[in-house]
This record gives structure tokens, C-alpha cells and sequence, in this order.
């Protein structure tokens, strides 16, 4: 999980590891990258923020593709619809959590997203 405001991305971990998943969190997409290099098993899920200082969630998602290729990616923000589809995440096939957001509501789209064929 990839999130520039500690708050939430603190938050997102404790709901995810509560629901039995194994979380890596980095506050930025530097050290999101340096952790998914560092990482020797596959990660199934990349859960970023889509508006960060010096990189943007969708282009953290392709560099991690090249690390890890077979990666579901679930984008998060609270921007509205209209700044973020200047981003291109707002396709019909990329999976977006609006925030705020409720723990039953992430650990659902987190479920689906991992569910996707």
C-alpha cells in the first residue's frame, strides 16, 4: 500500500492485516519501488494513492509492473472524478476506491480486485 498521508496508510494496513493479509506500506513511491525490489515473492496487489509529490500512482504502477508483472493494481484517491480522470485511472477495466472510505468498503474492493481473473 501506497499513500503519501501516514494516517491512511496506517490505517489501510491495520484493516487489511485484520483481514489476514500480508502488508507492505510505503509512504512513497520511491520507497515503494525499493521495497517491491527488495521483496523476493510475488506481491498480488498494489494499492496507491493517484496523486503523490514526484510521481503519480499510475506511473509507480508500471514500475513496479516491471518488477513484478503479474500485480492487480487498485487505485485510491480523494480527488474528485474529474481531476483524477486527467490521471487515466478512471478507464472502465482500472479498479478506484474513492476516500473516504470504510474498512468494510476497502477490504471488499481489495476481495474483488484479487478475484479478477
Amino acid at each position: 500500500m501506497v499513500e503519501d498521508e501516514t494516517a491512511i496508510l496506517e490505517l489501510g494496513r491495520y484493516i487489511l492485516e485484520r483481514r489476514g493479509y500480508t502488508v507492505l506500506t510505503a509512504a512513497t513511491p520511491a520507497k515503494a519501488l525499493n521495497r517491491a525490489a527488495e521483496h523476493r515473492q510475488m506481491i498480488d496487489l498494489l494499492v496507491t494513492d493517484v496523486i503523490m509529490p514526484k510521481m503519480n500512482g499510475q506511473a509507480l504502477a508500471k514500475k513496479i509492473r516491471e518488477l513484478q508483472p503479474e500485480i492487480k493494481v487498485l487505485y485510491i484517491s480523494g480527488y474528485t472524478a474529474d481531476i483524477i480522470s486527467h490521471h487515466g485511472v478512471l478507464h472502465p477495466d482500472v479498479q478506484f476506491l474513492e476516500k473516504p472510505f470504510s474498512g468494510s468498503s476497502l477490504a471488499k474492493k481489495v476481495r474483488e480486485v484479487l478475484d479478477r481473473g
